[in-house]
């Protein structure tokens, strides 16, 4: 089957699928809207899914002639924060989430064919490059899912300060899916915990690119701007969490930090590929 037929295939799949959350779950009335994923639509999910995989490891991880730039990077980060998502749902009730994961995973599918990347054949043996990317790609995973669940975080807590009245409780002032999240406080800890692991998988990331630089780039670690990028990230999400710990932040002040570490870190890589291959045509 070509490789464009496959891609369609699960990009379709996940738009579809977004699109029945959107109207099963947003859009449908609280009374309406079913609490968690129903059988069908988890098996469904863990189709694409899997699908998804299979092209990546074919592409990116199983390859002769390593290709990886912007497109490969959003692909892979989409497809973890699925699977993160699909993961999470067996001990969690997020339905509401589906609507912002799975229409960006559906744009990032068929990326990789319009831009096919940086072509790396020596590298495509390292198995010290590999782990490094592994390690980034979690990283970026965990940012991009802590990124959707803090604006599902201000959606809910707008909702709420919009429309209190007196003597109106938390069920009749979110409709459809929203009135079976967890309380705001529950989601904030979940919150701080996808960013703890983020920057656990973030530190992982820059202390092997600095232990194998010279074997991955053939010099000592070069400080471009990846790499000033990268460690702008990291102090970004060391302070919001050192905020957290000692200070309390919440709210606006954490979402602000976050926010500011993301665009660095997807600066550092994603937006710098952008750039070359796309505006440039430095690929």
């Amino acid at each position: 089957m070509p490789d464009i037929v496959i891609h369609t295939l699960v990009s379709a799949a996940y738009a579809g699928l977004a699109w029945h959350f959107w109207n099963s779950r947003w859009r449908a009335p609280r009374a309406e809207a079913p609490g968690g994923l129903a059988g069908w639509e988890r098996l469904a999910l863990l189709a694409a899914i899997a699908l998804h995989g299979g092209l990546l490891a074919r592409d990116v991880f199983f390859t002769t002639e390593l290709r990886f730039g912007f497109a490969q990077a959003l692909s892979v980060t989409l497809w973890l924060g699925v699977v993160i998502y699909w993961i999470e749902s067996l001990f969690l009730q997020l339905d509401g989430f589906e609507p912002l994961i799975l229409p960006l995973a559906a744009v990032a599918v068929p990326l990789p064919l319009a831009f096919h990347g940086l072509a790396s054949p020596a590298l495509a043996a390292s198995l010290e490059f590999k782990l490094h990317l592994l390690l980034a790609m979690c990283a970026y995973s965990l940012f991009t899912i802590a990124i959707l669940h803090a604006l599902l975080m201000t959606l809910i807590e707008r909702r709420l300060h919009r429309q209190s009245e007196p003597g109106r409780d938390r069920r009749e002032l979110l409709g459809g899916t929203l009135a079976r999240l967890p309380p705001l406080l529950t989601l904030e800890r979940l919150l701080f915990r996808l960013i703890g692991v983020a920057f656990f998988f973030l530190t992982l990331t820059l202390v092997t690119g600095i232990v194998f630089s010279e074997t991955l780039f053939g010099r000592a670690l070069p400080f471009n701007h990846k790499t000033l990028f990268a460690l702008l990230s990291w102090a970004t999400f060391a302070a919001l969490l050192a905020g957290r710990h000692f200070y309390g932040w919440r709210g606006r002040t954490a979402l602000r930090w976050t926010l500011t570490g993301f665009v660095m870190l997807v600066l550092a890589y994603v937006g710098s590929r952008f750039v070359l291959e796309v505006l440039l045509g430095r690929a």
